[in-house]
């Protein structure tokens, strides 16, 4: 049985803009790559769908995540120095200081 080849996001994207330049035809570009055209036909008609997608002007999950830890994060730094406080007034008190 014969290994499936993973293409990377880049590599498609090179090809479909060659094919989207049109100095070549379809054919030409798939003899070029080693590929199919039909493949390569299904990576033009996916990369057109998604092009919208670069313009939205979602937040994205990387931004979310950024925002989630830095409010964490200065959670965490409220509660050490609200501790901070309470252990040296339970020292004073204590006479341990």
């Amino acid at each position: 049985m014969e290994k499936r080849n993973r293409y990377t996001p880049e590599f498609k994207t090179k090809v479909v803009l060659e094919v989207l330049q049109e100095e070549q035809t379809v054919n030409e570009i798939a003899a070029k790559y080693e590929l199919s055209p039909v493949m390569i036909s299904r990576w033009k008609a996916e990369f057109i769908e998604r092009a919208s997608m670069v313009f939205e002007k979602k937040t994205s999950e990387v931004d979310k995540m950024k925002k989630e830890y830095e409010s964490k994060q200065e959670h965490l730094e409220k509660l050490v120095g609200q501790l901070t406080v309470e252990v040296d007034w339970l020292k004073k008190k204590s006479g341990l200081k």
